[in-house]
């Protein structure tokens, strides 16, 4: 038997050995990896199956949507991986500027031309647009997390607990409600605070104020500005979608006919008959109608559940996330996902008013795919921390 011995470093007496700063070699979490890979190629996919007969009519290029965006799929992989392996921490000092970049970004669409008749939009030359929104859902958690991570020993108290989330959630929905008039995006981000507050420990009866707030902002907007008549007609179509098939629930109408298309086991991939200019932009908020379609009921169940699989997983990183921070990072970026994705099923299969809600990894967009797989980074660089300081423990 041949023996191994393990070569032992002696040191000159009256030497005191050094700490070794340890190099961050912690394995990222695999399943969660998985799952946003396999996620994004399905998404891929059926966004090229559902624009490919609307590209080649507007675009002259059937190629055109799944080109672009691949290319943002390109370009937030490498910065999924590149934050993956980025000190998180990094956010915890950077969150002032983070705050106020974010609000200079959210005002701006407002000083630049409307595109599409609204100000959300961002218009860069030579390179596009991008909503400034997307960047507002990171920040919103990036802010939240700094505050719990910092006051979570006395968070119940009024001055930490309060007023600090307040203070950015009510900049945020003042921009996006009252001059963006973004009512999904407002929604979302509404919620996403809500349940990190209560997360973070603030006290429940708190979320009331918050709710009171919004009445209170909903009120002035409806009572002292034209609101109301742009969100009444959705509220309408939504009671009823097939009341106005030529004009306002079009869509909603068009969304409907091809999830009772697809059946159980649905037509085939390709072989959607609604993405032929019946669905207005396919590609976009209603590409979960022609998944429904193609795949039927069955697959799309298993995507919904893939989702599902990957919100769980995210909540297990948070659970085992070394620090308070890390936690509510992990936790406000997959509520975000989950709120998402809930929201935009809910609008295609007429379960809630139709808003502009993106479906995560699914809808064409550059800003949101880049976005949400930068934030997918940063959730498997919590997990990395984690795996190190087990490892160091």
């Amino acid at each position: 038997m041949i023996r191994m011995e393990q070569k032992v470093t002696r040191l000159p007496v009256g030497r005191v050995a050094r700490p070794q700063k340890k190099k961050r070699r912690g394995g990222i979490d695999a399943i969660f990896l998985v799952l946003v890979l396999v996620l994004l190629c399905i998404g891929l996919v059926m966004m090229f199956s559902a624009s490919y007969a609307s590209a080649y009519y507007y675009e002259g290029n059937s190629f055109f949507y799944i080109t672009k965006q691949l290319q943002f799929a390109l370009i937030g992989l490498a910065g999924m991986f590149f934050l993956s392996v980025l000190d998180y921490h990094i956010f915890h000092r950077l969150v002032v500027p983070i705050f106020i970049g974010t609000t200079g970004l959210l005002i701006l669409p407002r000083l630049m031309a409307p595109i599409a008749g609204v100000y959300r939009w961002i218009y860069i030359p030579g390179v596009g647009t991008f909503q400034p929104t997307e960047i507002a859902k990171f920040a919103l958690v990036i802010c939240f997390a700094h505050i719990v991570s910092l006051n979570y020993k006395r968070i119940k108290e009024v001055r930490y607990g309060l007023v600090p989330f307040l203070l950015v959630i009510g900049t945020f929905l003042a921009i996006t409600l009252g001059l963006q008039r973004h009512v999904s995006a407002s929604i979302i981000l509404f919620t996403m605070a809500a349940c990190l507050m209560i997360i973070g420990g603030s006290n429940k009866k708190w979320l009331l104020a918050g709710v009171a707030m919004a009445i209170a902002l909903g009120a002035v907007l409806v009572f002292f500005t034209d609101f109301l008549q742009h969100v009444m007609p959705r509220i309408e179509g939504w009671i009823d979608p097939f009341s106005d098939v030529q004009g306002s629930t079009y869509q909603t109408a068009q969304s409907l006919i091809a999830i009772g298309s697809g059946g159980l086991m649905g037509l085939g991939p390709g072989n959607s008959k609604q993405k032929y200019l019946y669905i207005p932009e396919p590609q976009n908020d209603f590409v979960f109608a022609v998944v429904c379609e193609e795949l039927g009921w069955v697959g799309a169940t298993l995507i919904i559940l893939l989702f599902a699989l990957l919100v769980w997983r995210g909540f297990v990183i948070a659970m085992r996330a070394g620090d308070k921070f890390g936690s509510m990072i992990a936790v406000g970026i997959t509520l975000q996902l989950a709120i998402q994705t809930l929201l935009n099923i809910a609008v295609v299969t007429n379960t809630f008013p139709n808003t502009g809600i993106s479906l995560p990894f699914f809808s064409y967009g550059g800003t949101a795919l880049c976005m949400l797989l930068g934030e997918m980074g940063v959730v498997l660089s919590v997990s990395r921390e984690a795996v190190l300081q087990k490892a160091q423990n």
